[in-house]
């Protein structure tokens, strides 16, 4: 199993999301089954994965308030959230800010320890409508309402995020930045100076397609190169 893997090969994380879903759609059209699995799953997940290494969840598209509340019923530590804040043209369609919305409902269902790291200027969508709003004003944005984490990625899942993008937020917040696509071992390393961590799909699968089952040999293989850039 996937998280059996990961929870053997001491990753410093784990994030679930219904990304074999496919078509996605947003979230007004999602339908209760899809976070009631959700729940279920990231529930089993959580059993496999020690409790020292923080769980969190995507739904997608969009389904911000689903996951908060996700994450609250099986005891995961973030979520990972589309459309923050500004909008966006997503493959779904419309996506539209929902930081004010979102910050209320956590609170009201007391999951404010579920920390909630963002998207901005996300992979797969179009963001012409804020074409005059750098990526370092949306990350300043981000924090001003209140995220707890910035995600930078390249333009779709499995490019690498522009360097100097995520150079220029990370040198734009004082937030946690992630990198949140095209991550792999040999190019790590150029990152790490401006990036807190990565999400890694792609490069831990077999032969690196995401579609695929999960990879022991490149997990292991990344950990062990990460642990010795560490090390220097």
């Amino acid at each position: 199993m996937d998280a059996e893997i990961y929870a053997k090969s001491s990753v410093h994380g784990v994030l679930i999301e219904n990304m074999n879903d496919i078509p996605y759609v947003r979230r007004q059209h999602l339908t209760p089954e899809t976070a009631a699995v959700m729940t279920r799953v990231s529930s089993e997940i959580r059993k496999i994965v020690p409790q020292k290494i923080p769980c969190g969840v995507q739904i997608l598209a969009g389904a911000n308030h689903e996951a908060i509340a996700t994450a609250l019923a099986a005891n995961l530590q973030f979520i990972r959230c589309e459309g923050f804040v500004f909008s966006h043209i997503a493959d779904e369609g419309f996506i539209d800010g929902c930081a004010g919305e979102l910050l209320r409902y956590r609170k009201l269902i007391d999951a404010e320890h579920v920390q909630i790291f963002t998207d901005i200027k996300k992979k797969h969508s179009s963001h012409s409508i804020t074409d005059d709003v750098s990526i370092e004003e949306t990350a300043h944005a981000a924090e001003f309402f209140m995220s707890d984490g910035l995600i930078v990625t390249g333009v779709a899942t499995g490019h690498a995020a522009d360097e100097q993008q995520v150079k220029g937020v990370a040198g734009h917040t004082t937030l946690p930045v992630l990198i949140g696509s095209g991550i792999d071992k040999d190019n790590i390393e150029k990152y790490l100076p401006y990036a807190n961590g990565a999400i890694i799909g792609s490069h831990f699968k077999e032969d690196g397609k995401w579609v695929n089952p999960v990879s022991r040999d490149r997990v292991q293989s990344f950990m062990r190169k990460l642990a010795y850039i560490n090390s220097k």
